[in-house]
């Protein structure tokens, strides 16, 4: 499933929020909180476990991070990523979510 983030991003519709040659941001298409975005590696990574330590990712998902809370002024906010039977799609994720859980309205 990777090869759809790493080759075919243009193709996905979804709201974007951020995009760089190795990570890709957007509004959850099917939101669990007030505020719910997913960043994803556009390399095929499966799990955290995964990730080299020295991956380009990784400054992107922090720089990505703090743009998307200062741009949306989230006074609170949690980064998740979910591993092992948690992770329900077998590609590295992470969930960027402000609120509370049961609210999908989009802020």
């Amino acid at each position: 499933m990777g090869w759809v983030f790493e080759r075919l991003p243009f193709a996905l519709p979804l709201r974007r929020l951020r995009e760089t040659e190795h990570l890709l941001a957007f509004f959850h298409p099917r939101p669990a909180y007030p505020f719910h975005v997913i960043i994803v590696p556009k390399q095929a990574v499966q799990s955290l476990p995964d990730l080299a330590p020295a991956s380009p990712f990784l400054p992107d998902l922090v720089a990505a991070v703090q743009s998307i809370v200062a741009e949306y002024r989230l006074p609170a906010y949690r980064l998740v990523a979910n591993g092992g039977e948690y992770q329900d799609f077998p590609h590295l994720h992470f969930h960027l979510v402000s609120g509370s859980i049961g609210n999908p309205k989009n802020t």
